[in-house]
Protein backbone atom coordinates (compact mmCIF):
# COMPACT_ATOMS: atom_id res chain seq x y z
CA UNK A 1 0.00 0.00 0.00
CA UNK A 2 1.71 3.40 -0.86
CA UNK A 3 2.46 5.45 1.60
CA UNK A 4 0.14 8.39 2.10
CA UNK A 5 2.71 11.68 1.41
CA UNK A 6 2.48 14.65 4.08
CA UNK A 7 4.44 17.55 4.84
CA UNK A 8 6.39 18.49 7.98
CA UNK A 9 4.55 20.22 10.89
CA UNK A 10 5.40 24.03 10.61
CA UNK A 11 5.07 24.22 6.70
CA UNK A 12 2.72 24.54 4.04
CA UNK A 13 1.95 24.32 0.35
CA UNK A 14 0.49 27.85 -1.44
CA UNK A 15 -2.25 27.16 -3.85
CA UNK A 16 -2.34 29.21 -7.46
CA UNK A 17 -4.53 32.08 -5.22
CA UNK A 18 -2.65 31.97 -2.54
CA UNK A 19 0.71 32.31 -4.12
CA UNK A 20 -0.57 35.28 -5.91
CA UNK A 21 -1.87 37.09 -2.76
CA UNK A 22 1.34 36.99 -0.77
CA UNK A 23 3.05 38.13 -4.22
CA UNK A 24 0.70 41.02 -3.59
CA UNK A 25 1.86 41.41 -0.53
CA UNK A 26 5.84 41.25 -1.60
CA UNK A 27 5.02 43.70 -4.03
CA UNK A 28 3.74 46.25 -2.08
CA UNK A 29 6.58 45.69 0.76
CA UNK A 30 9.13 45.60 -2.61
CA UNK A 31 8.10 48.96 -3.72
CA UNK A 32 7.98 50.65 -0.58
CA UNK A 33 11.72 49.67 0.08
CA UNK A 34 13.01 50.83 -2.90
CA UNK A 35 10.62 54.19 -2.56
CA UNK A 36 12.76 54.77 0.63
CA UNK A 37 16.58 53.83 -1.31
CA UNK A 38 17.19 49.99 -0.16
CA UNK A 39 18.80 47.74 -2.20
CA UNK A 40 18.14 44.23 -2.71
CA UNK A 41 20.40 41.52 -1.56
CA UNK A 42 20.22 37.44 -0.94
CA UNK A 43 21.96 34.91 1.36
CA UNK A 44 21.87 30.99 1.35
CA UNK A 45 19.47 29.20 3.10
CA UNK A 46 22.09 27.77 5.62
CA UNK A 47 24.95 29.19 7.08
CA UNK A 48 28.04 27.80 9.11
CA UNK A 49 26.59 27.16 12.70
CA UNK A 50 29.48 29.13 13.75
CA UNK A 51 27.63 32.12 12.09
CA UNK A 52 24.51 31.26 13.98
CA UNK A 53 25.21 30.23 17.29
CA UNK A 54 24.96 32.66 20.14
CA UNK A 55 23.74 35.32 18.22
CA UNK A 56 19.52 34.60 19.45
CA UNK A 57 20.31 34.04 23.29
CA UNK A 58 19.60 30.67 24.73
CA UNK A 59 16.22 30.25 23.64
CA UNK A 60 16.89 31.41 19.94
CA UNK A 61 19.81 29.12 19.68
CA UNK A 62 17.99 26.03 20.76
CA UNK A 63 15.22 26.83 17.84
CA UNK A 64 18.00 26.19 15.27
CA UNK A 65 17.43 23.98 12.62
CA UNK A 66 20.66 22.16 12.37
CA UNK A 67 21.84 19.70 9.44
CA UNK A 68 24.25 16.75 10.03
CA UNK A 69 26.98 16.43 7.63
CA UNK A 70 27.54 15.00 4.44
CA UNK A 71 28.26 11.89 4.08
CA UNK A 72 28.72 8.73 7.16
CA UNK A 73 28.47 11.87 9.85
CA UNK A 74 28.76 9.64 12.68
CA UNK A 75 32.66 8.81 11.53
CA UNK A 76 33.53 12.32 13.23
CA UNK A 77 31.45 12.10 16.45
CA UNK A 78 32.61 12.79 19.67
CA UNK A 79 32.40 9.56 21.02
CA UNK A 80 32.15 10.19 24.59
CA UNK A 81 29.18 12.66 23.87
CA UNK A 82 27.60 9.72 21.94
CA UNK A 83 27.70 7.61 24.70
CA UNK A 84 26.90 9.80 27.27
CA UNK A 85 24.09 11.14 25.53
CA UNK A 86 25.24 14.58 25.41
CA UNK A 87 23.35 16.08 22.68
CA UNK A 88 25.22 19.58 22.77
CA UNK A 89 28.98 18.11 22.52
CA UNK A 90 27.25 15.63 19.81
CA UNK A 91 25.58 18.04 18.11
CA UNK A 92 28.63 19.97 17.46
CA UNK A 93 30.82 16.98 16.19
CA UNK A 94 28.32 15.87 13.54
CA UNK A 95 26.67 19.33 12.25
CA UNK A 96 28.53 22.19 10.60
CA UNK A 97 26.06 24.24 9.18
CA UNK A 98 22.54 25.11 9.96
CA UNK A 99 19.26 26.61 8.34
CA UNK A 100 18.92 30.59 8.91
CA UNK A 101 16.94 31.68 12.01
CA UNK A 102 16.68 35.04 10.69
CA UNK A 103 18.03 37.50 7.75
CA UNK A 104 19.92 40.31 10.18
CA UNK A 105 22.43 38.03 11.66
CA UNK A 106 23.33 36.72 8.18
CA UNK A 107 23.80 40.34 6.70
CA UNK A 108 25.89 41.42 9.10
CA UNK A 109 28.32 38.16 8.09
CA UNK A 110 27.13 39.78 4.46
CA UNK A 111 28.43 42.96 5.25
CA UNK A 112 31.66 42.08 6.88
CA UNK A 113 32.40 39.59 3.86
CA UNK A 114 31.34 42.22 1.31
CA UNK A 115 32.79 45.62 3.01
CA UNK A 116 35.39 46.73 0.40
CA UNK A 117 32.75 46.53 -2.56
CA UNK A 118 29.59 48.24 0.33
CA UNK A 119 29.07 52.03 -0.36
CA UNK A 120 28.27 52.71 3.48
CA UNK A 121 25.85 53.82 5.17
CA UNK A 122 24.52 50.95 2.92
CA UNK A 123 20.87 50.56 2.64
CA UNK A 124 19.67 46.39 1.92
CA UNK A 125 16.15 44.88 1.95
CA UNK A 126 15.56 41.18 1.81
CA UNK A 127 12.44 39.07 1.70
CA UNK A 128 13.18 35.39 1.74
CA UNK A 129 12.19 32.10 4.59
CA UNK A 130 13.44 31.31 7.11
CA UNK A 131 13.47 28.50 9.89
CA UNK A 132 12.53 27.88 13.04
CA UNK A 133 12.10 24.54 14.69
CA UNK A 134 9.54 26.34 17.00
CA UNK A 135 6.07 24.62 18.56
CA UNK A 136 3.51 24.94 15.17
CA UNK A 137 0.54 27.08 16.57
CA UNK A 138 -2.05 29.68 15.00
CA UNK A 139 0.35 32.44 13.10
CA UNK A 140 3.55 30.47 14.32
CA UNK A 141 5.37 27.73 11.62
CA UNK A 142 8.59 26.51 11.40
CA UNK A 143 9.00 28.02 8.06
CA UNK A 144 8.31 31.61 7.54
CA UNK A 145 9.17 34.59 4.99
CA UNK A 146 10.77 37.69 6.54
CA UNK A 147 11.08 41.03 4.95
CA UNK A 148 13.13 42.90 6.30
CA UNK A 149 14.84 46.37 5.44
CA UNK A 150 18.47 47.67 7.20
CA UNK A 151 20.77 50.19 7.31
CA UNK A 152 24.79 49.78 8.62
CA UNK A 153 27.09 52.54 8.29
CA UNK A 154 25.17 55.23 10.57
CA UNK A 155 24.44 56.33 14.22
CA UNK A 156 21.95 58.75 13.43
CA UNK A 157 18.33 58.61 14.81
CA UNK A 158 16.93 60.02 11.54
CA UNK A 159 16.96 56.00 10.51
CA UNK A 160 14.42 55.12 13.58
CA UNK A 161 12.51 57.94 12.81
CA UNK A 162 12.13 56.61 8.44
CA UNK A 163 11.37 53.38 9.77
CA UNK A 164 8.71 54.67 11.71
CA UNK A 165 7.21 56.11 8.38
CA UNK A 166 8.34 53.07 6.17
CA UNK A 167 6.08 50.85 8.67
CA UNK A 168 3.35 53.57 8.34
CA UNK A 169 3.26 53.75 4.65
CA UNK A 170 3.07 49.87 3.80
CA UNK A 171 0.26 48.90 6.53
CA UNK A 172 -1.24 52.23 5.05
CA UNK A 173 -0.94 50.75 1.26
CA UNK A 174 -1.95 47.14 2.28
CA UNK A 175 -4.73 48.90 3.85
CA UNK A 176 -4.31 47.85 7.33
CA UNK A 177 -4.96 50.63 9.16
CA UNK A 178 -4.72 51.31 13.03
CA UNK A 179 -1.28 49.56 13.46
CA UNK A 180 0.18 49.96 16.36
CA UNK A 181 4.15 50.58 16.37
CA UNK A 182 5.51 49.84 20.02
CA UNK A 183 8.84 51.27 20.64
CA UNK A 184 11.66 51.44 23.20
CA UNK A 185 14.97 51.68 24.02
CA UNK A 186 17.61 48.81 25.15
CA UNK A 187 19.35 51.11 27.10
CA UNK A 188 16.10 52.05 29.03
CA UNK A 189 16.36 48.38 29.65
CA UNK A 190 19.85 48.59 30.81
CA UNK A 191 18.93 51.21 32.93
CA UNK A 192 16.27 49.83 34.89
CA UNK A 193 18.39 46.53 35.76
CA UNK A 194 21.36 48.68 36.83
CA UNK A 195 18.93 50.57 39.04
CA UNK A 196 17.30 47.62 40.23
CA UNK A 197 20.59 46.24 41.12
CA UNK A 198 20.35 43.23 38.34
CA UNK A 199 22.83 44.32 35.56
CA UNK A 200 24.09 41.07 35.82
CA UNK A 201 20.90 39.53 34.85
CA UNK A 202 20.24 41.61 32.01
CA UNK A 203 19.69 39.61 29.58
CA UNK A 204 17.32 36.99 31.88
CA UNK A 205 15.93 39.79 32.89
CA UNK A 206 14.99 41.71 29.42
CA UNK A 207 13.95 37.75 28.25
CA UNK A 208 11.63 37.54 30.81
CA UNK A 209 9.78 40.82 30.52
CA UNK A 210 9.05 40.39 26.79
CA UNK A 211 6.95 37.65 27.57
CA UNK A 212 4.44 39.76 29.55
CA UNK A 213 1.70 39.91 26.86
CA UNK A 214 2.50 35.90 27.01
CA UNK A 215 2.69 34.97 30.61
CA UNK A 216 0.94 37.89 32.18
CA UNK A 217 2.75 39.83 35.27
CA UNK A 218 2.85 36.57 37.59
CA UNK A 219 4.64 34.66 34.97
CA UNK A 220 7.20 36.78 34.54
CA UNK A 221 7.77 37.30 38.05
CA UNK A 222 7.92 33.58 38.27
CA UNK A 223 10.55 33.36 35.65
CA UNK A 224 12.74 36.30 37.05
CA UNK A 225 12.41 34.96 40.30
CA UNK A 226 14.16 31.25 38.82
CA UNK A 227 16.81 33.28 37.02
CA UNK A 228 17.84 34.48 40.17
CA UNK A 229 16.04 37.58 40.32
CA UNK A 230 15.73 38.73 44.09
CA UNK A 231 12.62 39.96 45.23
CA UNK A 232 13.39 43.37 46.13
CA UNK A 233 14.56 43.88 42.33
CA UNK A 234 11.11 42.85 41.52
CA UNK A 235 9.35 45.12 43.22
CA UNK A 236 11.10 47.74 41.92
CA UNK A 237 10.50 46.78 38.57
CA UNK A 238 6.45 47.01 39.46
CA UNK A 239 6.00 50.73 38.63
CA UNK A 240 7.36 50.10 35.01
CA UNK A 241 4.41 47.31 34.85
CA UNK A 242 2.04 49.59 35.72
CA UNK A 243 3.23 52.64 33.82
CA UNK A 244 1.05 53.87 31.37
CA UNK A 245 -0.16 57.25 29.84
CA UNK A 246 0.74 58.97 26.34
CA UNK A 247 3.97 59.41 25.09
CA UNK A 248 5.19 62.04 26.77
CA UNK A 249 4.04 61.77 30.15
CA UNK A 250 5.57 58.48 30.07
CA UNK A 251 8.63 59.85 29.16
CA UNK A 252 9.12 62.11 31.53
CA UNK A 253 8.34 59.51 34.62
CA UNK A 254 11.24 57.63 32.79
CA UNK A 255 13.28 60.57 33.05
CA UNK A 256 12.54 60.43 37.07
CA UNK A 257 12.59 56.65 37.37
CA UNK A 258 16.16 56.56 35.63
CA UNK A 259 17.81 60.01 37.28
CA UNK A 260 20.64 57.63 38.43
CA UNK A 261 21.04 55.59 35.17
CA UNK A 262 23.26 57.89 32.37
CA UNK A 263 22.79 55.08 30.13
CA UNK A 264 18.73 54.78 31.20
CA UNK A 265 18.84 58.64 30.46
CA UNK A 266 20.65 58.59 27.29
CA UNK A 267 17.61 55.93 26.11
CA UNK A 268 15.06 58.42 27.30
CA UNK A 269 17.02 61.07 25.14
CA UNK A 270 17.03 59.21 22.13
CA UNK A 271 13.29 57.61 22.18
CA UNK A 272 12.27 61.33 22.60
CA UNK A 273 13.82 62.53 19.74
CA UNK A 274 12.06 59.78 17.62
CA UNK A 275 8.80 59.88 19.50
CA UNK A 276 8.84 63.69 19.05
CA UNK A 277 9.98 64.17 15.17
CA UNK A 278 7.49 61.36 14.31
CA UNK A 279 4.66 63.48 15.84
CA UNK A 280 5.79 66.83 13.89
CA UNK A 281 6.08 64.94 10.58
CA UNK A 282 2.70 62.63 11.22
CA UNK A 283 1.83 58.95 10.20
CA UNK A 284 -1.27 58.21 7.91
CA UNK A 285 -3.46 55.70 9.60
CA UNK A 286 -0.75 54.29 11.96
CA UNK A 287 0.01 54.84 15.78
CA UNK A 288 3.84 54.87 17.58
CA UNK A 289 3.44 54.06 21.50
CA UNK A 290 5.88 54.06 24.07
CA UNK A 291 6.33 50.31 25.69
CA UNK A 292 8.90 49.96 28.53
CA UNK A 293 8.02 46.55 29.08
CA UNK A 294 9.11 45.84 24.78
CA UNK A 295 12.47 43.91 25.20
CA UNK A 296 12.58 41.50 22.07
CA UNK A 297 14.34 38.62 23.44
CA UNK A 298 17.26 38.96 20.88
CA UNK A 299 21.00 39.87 22.58
CA UNK A 300 22.08 41.50 19.52
CA UNK A 301 19.91 44.85 19.93
CA UNK A 302 21.70 48.15 21.51
CA UNK A 303 19.08 50.55 21.30
CA UNK A 304 15.40 51.41 19.72
CA UNK A 305 13.48 47.95 19.49
CA UNK A 306 10.42 48.10 17.59
CA UNK A 307 7.32 45.80 17.57
CA UNK A 308 4.15 46.46 15.20
CA UNK A 309 0.76 44.51 16.16
CA UNK A 310 -2.53 44.99 14.13
CA UNK A 311 -5.40 45.95 15.51
CA UNK A 312 -8.87 43.84 15.71
CA UNK A 313 -7.28 40.52 15.21
CA UNK A 314 -5.07 38.98 17.68
CA UNK A 315 -2.14 37.40 15.75
CA UNK A 316 1.51 38.55 17.90
CA UNK A 317 4.07 41.11 15.92
CA UNK A 318 3.49 41.50 12.49
CA UNK A 319 6.92 43.13 12.84
CA UNK A 320 9.60 44.02 14.57
CA UNK A 321 13.00 45.28 14.60
CA UNK A 322 15.68 47.18 16.47
CA UNK A 323 19.07 48.96 16.22
CA UNK A 324 22.41 47.13 16.96
CA UNK A 325 25.41 48.22 17.36
CA UNK A 326 27.95 45.10 17.77
CA UNK A 327 26.45 42.76 15.31
CA UNK A 328 28.90 43.01 12.78
CA UNK A 329 32.08 43.66 15.67
CA UNK A 330 31.43 39.63 16.55
CA UNK A 331 32.22 39.00 12.83
CA UNK A 332 35.57 41.45 13.08
CA UNK A 333 34.09 44.64 11.83
CA UNK A 334 34.08 47.08 14.73
CA UNK A 335 32.37 50.18 14.71
CA UNK A 336 29.47 49.73 12.16
CA UNK A 337 26.40 50.29 13.90
CA UNK A 338 23.42 49.32 12.40
CA UNK A 339 19.15 49.15 12.28
CA UNK A 340 16.67 47.63 10.96
CA UNK A 341 13.11 46.44 10.67
CA UNK A 342 11.29 42.95 9.73
CA UNK A 343 7.82 42.60 7.97
CA UNK A 344 6.37 39.08 8.99
CA UNK A 345 4.53 38.14 5.71
CA UNK A 346 2.97 34.88 7.03
CA UNK A 347 1.44 36.68 9.87
CA UNK A 348 0.39 39.99 7.31
CA UNK A 349 -1.29 37.18 4.85
CA UNK A 350 -3.56 35.61 8.19
CA UNK A 351 -4.43 38.96 9.52
CA UNK A 352 -5.43 40.38 6.11
CA UNK A 353 -7.67 37.60 5.17
CA UNK A 354 -9.51 37.83 8.34
CA UNK A 355 -10.46 40.72 7.83
CA UNK A 356 -11.43 40.78 4.23
CA UNK A 357 -8.84 43.17 3.00
CA UNK A 358 -7.72 41.10 -0.06
CA UNK A 359 -8.88 42.54 -3.39
CA UNK A 360 -9.98 40.28 -6.22
CA UNK A 361 -6.42 37.58 -6.80
CA UNK A 362 -6.76 37.56 -10.36
CA UNK A 363 -4.50 34.62 -10.96
CA UNK A 364 -2.10 34.37 -14.16
CA UNK A 365 -3.71 33.48 -17.36
CA UNK A 366 -3.78 33.49 -20.64
CA UNK A 367 -5.57 35.71 -22.92
CA UNK A 368 -6.17 33.60 -25.62
CA UNK A 369 -6.32 29.65 -25.36
CA UNK A 370 -5.97 28.08 -29.19
CA UNK A 371 -7.91 24.39 -29.46
CA UNK A 372 -6.04 21.50 -30.77
CA UNK A 373 -7.86 19.78 -33.74
CA UNK A 374 -5.08 17.80 -34.17
CA UNK A 375 -1.20 18.07 -35.39
CA UNK A 376 -1.35 20.06 -38.43
CA UNK A 377 -3.70 22.45 -36.48
CA UNK A 378 -1.45 22.66 -33.26
CA UNK A 379 1.42 23.63 -35.13
CA UNK A 380 -0.19 26.19 -37.31
CA UNK A 381 -1.45 27.79 -33.92
CA UNK A 382 1.54 27.10 -32.27
CA UNK A 383 3.63 29.30 -34.79
CA UNK A 384 1.04 31.96 -34.39
CA UNK A 385 1.31 31.90 -30.94
CA UNK A 386 4.91 32.41 -30.90
CA UNK A 387 4.37 35.49 -32.67
CA UNK A 388 1.37 36.86 -30.18
CA UNK A 389 3.77 36.53 -27.71
CA UNK A 390 6.26 38.30 -28.88
CA UNK A 391 3.55 41.16 -28.90
CA UNK A 392 3.15 40.55 -25.30
CA UNK A 393 -0.36 39.04 -25.67
CA UNK A 394 -0.19 36.17 -23.40
CA UNK A 395 -0.88 32.29 -24.90
CA UNK A 396 -1.78 28.80 -24.75
CA UNK A 397 -2.72 25.78 -26.81
CA UNK A 398 -4.32 22.93 -25.10
CA UNK A 399 -1.80 20.36 -25.29
CA UNK A 400 -4.58 17.68 -26.03
CA UNK A 401 -6.65 16.44 -29.20
CA UNK A 402 -9.86 16.53 -26.92
CA UNK A 403 -13.15 16.89 -27.63
CA UNK A 404 -14.33 19.86 -27.95
CA UNK A 405 -16.57 20.33 -24.95
CA UNK A 406 -13.33 19.74 -22.95
CA UNK A 407 -11.46 22.51 -23.88
CA UNK A 408 -14.19 24.89 -23.44
CA UNK A 409 -15.27 23.90 -20.21
CA UNK A 410 -10.69 24.53 -19.59
CA UNK A 411 -11.27 27.88 -21.11
CA UNK A 412 -14.46 28.61 -18.97
CA UNK A 413 -12.72 27.35 -15.32
CA UNK A 414 -9.86 29.61 -16.06
CA UNK A 415 -11.49 32.27 -17.32
CA UNK A 416 -9.71 32.96 -20.44
CA UNK A 417 -11.21 35.55 -22.41
CA UNK A 418 -10.39 34.57 -25.95
CA UNK A 419 -10.54 31.26 -27.55
CA UNK A 420 -9.54 30.41 -31.35
CA UNK A 421 -10.30 27.89 -33.41
CA UNK A 422 -8.40 26.41 -36.56
CA UNK A 423 -10.08 23.71 -38.31
CA UNK A 424 -9.43 22.40 -41.99
CA UNK A 425 -10.82 25.63 -43.33
CA UNK A 426 -9.30 28.12 -41.31
CA UNK A 427 -5.47 26.04 -41.73
CA UNK A 428 -6.59 26.28 -45.77
CA UNK A 429 -7.37 29.67 -45.67
CA UNK A 430 -4.76 31.18 -43.39
CA UNK A 431 -7.36 32.60 -41.10
CA UNK A 432 -8.78 31.85 -37.59
CA UNK A 433 -12.50 31.52 -35.70
CA UNK A 434 -12.05 34.35 -32.88
CA UNK A 435 -14.64 33.91 -29.89
CA UNK A 436 -15.37 36.03 -27.47
CA UNK A 437 -16.02 33.77 -24.27
CA UNK A 438 -17.45 37.29 -22.34
CA UNK A 439 -19.86 37.67 -25.24
CA UNK A 440 -20.06 34.80 -26.92
CA UNK A 441 -19.24 36.93 -30.48
CA UNK A 442 -17.41 34.66 -32.61
CA UNK A 443 -16.04 35.71 -36.38
CA UNK A 444 -13.37 34.69 -38.71
CA UNK A 445 -10.16 37.24 -38.94
CA UNK A 446 -6.56 37.51 -39.79
CA UNK A 447 -3.47 37.33 -37.53
CA UNK A 448 -3.41 41.56 -37.93
CA UNK A 449 -7.12 41.17 -36.67
CA UNK A 450 -6.68 38.65 -34.28
CA UNK A 451 -3.98 40.51 -32.70
CA UNK A 452 -5.49 43.68 -32.59
CA UNK A 453 -8.75 42.56 -30.83
CA UNK A 454 -6.96 40.66 -27.86
CA UNK A 455 -4.57 43.63 -27.62
CA UNK A 456 -7.75 46.00 -27.37
CA UNK A 457 -9.84 44.26 -24.80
Amino acid sequence: MAQKPSIPKGTRDFSPTEVTKRNYIFNVIKEAFENYGFQPIETPSFENSSTLMGKYGEEGDRLIFKILNSGDYLSKANETALHEKNSNALTASISEKALRYDLTVPFARYVVQHQNEIEFPFKRYQMQPVWRADRPQKGRFREFYQCDADVVGSTSLWQEVEFVQLYDDIFTKLELKNTTIKINNRKILSGIAEVIGASDKLIDFTVALDKLDKIGKDGVIKEMLGKGITEEAIKKVDPLLQLQGDNISMLNELKVILKDSDQGLQGVSELEFVINNVAKLGLNTSSLKLDVTLARGLNYYTGAIFEVAAAQVKMGSIGGGGRYDDLTGIFGLKNMSGIGISFGLDRIYLVLEELGLFQKVELPKPKVLFINFGENEALYCLETIKKLRENEVKSELYPDNAKLKKQMNYANKRDINFVVLVGESELNESKYTLKNMKSGDQSSCNFETLLKAVQNS
